[in-house]
């Protein structure tokens, strides 16, 4: 186990060769580079989650010392790496599903241009979610969590030539800047709290013999970390109310909105509150803050998908709801359950993505699923594993989506969190009906393809068809030991919560029957009766066009933020304080000295009298001077 601390290394050392030497290397150097630093961290994860099983639970706790950070007074930051269950799990998910993502890519991005460029940033991105999760103290977690932030900003505005996927980028750094200053902020008042930010010094004062209690009825410091933290974690995960930045997220390439959805950015505000879970299990406030913004976030999302018409955006919309059910898992004390669904989401969700992209190489980069139908035929490999992601994430019993959202359904009610299992049921019920309308759109019915489109439409090459069979398998088959898992976790998440209860039984049903009546709508809708959804849009009127603008959203926030500082910056900022105050202090220095170097250039004619006049006046100066007692 003393080589763990090498996983989040050698991604980046792969980002130093690719960005140092990569535009001088041939591509397949560039792409074996890559793939086999994320290979090598895979293999040392996947030995790092065996060690810890081979020892007793109290011995999964394993701390990697590199240097001492920052030391300053009190303050002392090292720069440590911490291998517990939680972090095994993680970085077993990140560089597994991180790889095939890596491989997708190579075919993916070869004929396009900056191979090079693109293969270090991505690199860079797994070195930051790896040393995110590996982090022992919130300082360093922070670095990561800024690392992916950077990371998304290249990624997504990577086509810097296209003014939206630049102005994509921004938006997502923009955004996130506003739940990192809350996150910073929850840093700041934690170590002014506990005098430490490593994370086994704090949970030793939230234990049972520290000298923090429980905040239940009260809002007190431990809230107010917890709630500045989970600021943070709703601009990373792309929660209400600063979930905007994901939707435009997918101008990046499609390699990059897997990576961000499954397995790096997205995740990592879930992964930090599990992994803070003994403080937030003593704010029950902010916690029922955080199952409340989850489980709204996870329909408000969903309803949204309903009427898209974008393949990655839809995508986009499922994630934002996904990751609302993790954090409405964690919010009602269901740790295990939020990083479960975490684990099976990443393999759906990549393949849906990384399916998408393949649609959209067959069909030169179409995303509207309304000019598509029919590719069935066409691309049968991509077919039948996209039709593996739809079933799990739709919740199709046996499946790895049916086992975790069944999981937090069953916790939200055996908790007492009864509403909260309500909406989730409904939200189960939408997401399998716009995900159907989705498969059944791209790759059923008649082919509604521009007849530029219909010529020459085929599978991708092996290096992204292995990939998305192997995702496949996992999303079908990945559900199945949360048992185990559960158990794997319980040192970190602390005792297991209680039996599932005498209704279990009958929740699991429920969740079937709410894949079924999704699936079923979305059936009659665009495959039996394709007319009912036409005379539906135009039944629903104003609905569907709310829908259809999100809500109006990004409108309500350029009237509220955009426009008023554009406003600020024009008028006040730029031709007020940059032109007037800074400039016009710049601009009238120089005009003084100008003027005085007029002046005293008159004392240089070259003249003989001249300078005897000055010598004059000079000398008479100083006599005047001396005469009035200077």
């Amino acid at each position: 186990m003393d080589s763990f601390w090498l996983i989040p290394i050698l991604p980046l050392v792969g980002f130093l060769a690719n960005g140092l030497v990569g535009k001088r290397l041939p591509k397949q150097a560039v792409a074996w580079i890559a793939c086999l630093v994320v290979a090598a961290s895979l293999l040392l994860s996947a030995r790092a989650f065996y060690a810890l099983m081979q020892v007793p639970p109290e011995e999964r706790h394993v701390i990697h010392p590199l240097f001492t950070w920052v030391e300053s007074g009190d303050f002392v930051a090292r720069f440590e790496f911490l291998l517990d269950p939680l972090s095994a799990v993680m970085m077993l998910l990140v560089t597994g599903v991180g790889l095939l993502i890596h491989v997708y890519s190579v075919g993916y991005m070869w004929a396009g241009e900056g191979f090079y460029r693109y293969f270090a940033y991505l690199n860079l991105f797994m070195s930051s979610m790896l040393l995110l999760v590996a982090a022992n103290n919130l300082l360093l977690m922070f670095v990561g969590w800024e690392g992916v932030g950077l990371c998304s900003y290249l990624l997504i505005g990577y086509w810097y030539f296209k003014k939206s996927a630049s102005d994509a980028g921004k938006k997502a750094f923009v955004v996130n800047r506003v739940g990192d200053f809350g996150f910073l902020l929850g840093i700041l008042l934690a170590f002014l709290t506990f005098q430490t930010l490593d994370f086994q010094a704090i949970f030793q004062q939230l234990g049972p013999e520290g000298e923090f209690a429980a905040e239940s009825g009260k809002w007190g410091t431990l809230s107010w970390i917890a709630f500045l933290l989970f600021i943070g974690a709703t601009g990373k995960s792309a929660q209400v109310p600063l979930y905007v930045w994901l939707p435009d997220a997918m101008e990046g390439p499609t390699p990059v909105s897997a990576l961000i959805h499954a397995a790096t950015m997205v995740t990592a505000g879930v992964y930090m509150v599990v992994r803070l879970n003994p403080l937030y299990s003593l704010t029950p406030g902010v916690s029922g803050l955080v199952a409340t913004v989850g489980i709204f976030t996870a329909f408000y999302a969903a309803t949204i998908a309903l009427v898209q018409r974008d393949i990655k955006r839809i995508l986009a919309y499922s994630t934002i709801s996904q990751i609302g059910y993790m954090f409405a898992a964690a919010g009602v004390g269901g740790y295990a359950a939020s990083i479960f669904h975490l684990s099976t989401h990443a393999y759906f969700k990549a393949l849906l993505f990384l399916g998408a992209g393949s649609v959209m190489r067959a069909l030169q980069n179409e995303t509207d699923i309304l000019r598509m139908g029919g590719l069935r035929k066409y691309l049968p490999v991509t077919y039948w594993t996209f039709l593996a992601a739809t079933v799990a994430i739709s919740g199709v019993p046996l499946t790895s989506g049916f086992f975790s959202k069944d999981e937090i359904l069953v916790r939200s009610f055996s908790s007492g969190h009864t509403v909260i299992g309500i909406v989730g049921l409904a939200t189960a019920v939408l997401t399998a009906f716009y995900m159907f309308r989705l498969f059944f759109l791209t790759f059923h019915g008649e082919q509604r393809l521009a007849p530029e489109l219909r010529r020459g439409i085929h599978e991708p090459p092996p290096s992204m068809a292995v990939p998305l069979v192997l995702l496949a398998l996992l999303s079908l088959f990945g559900g199945y030991g949360y048992g185990y898992l559960e158990g794997f976790l319980e040192p970190v998440t602390g005792e297991p919560l209680p039996a599932r209860g005498e209704h279990s039984e009958a929740l699991v049903l429920l969740t079937a029957v709410a894949s079924g009546l999704g699936i079923l709508a979305a059936y009659l809708f665009y495959v039996r009766n394709p007319t009912w959804a036409a005379a539906a849009q135009q039944a629903l009127g104003g609905a569907h066009r709310l829908l259809w603008r999100k809500y109006y959203v990004d409108e309500l926030y350029d009237r509220l933020f955009v426009h008023p500082l554009k406003r600020v910056s024009d008028h006040f900022l730029w031709r007020g304080v940059d032109e007037r105050v800074v400039d016009g202090a710049v601009n009238g220095t120089a005009g003084l000295v100008r003027d005085l170097s007029g002046f005293l250039r008159q004392m240089q004619t070259g003249y003989a009298r001249a300078y005897a006049t000055w010598i004059l006046l000079g000398t008479v100066g100083i006599l005047v001077y001396y005469w009035m007692g200077g």
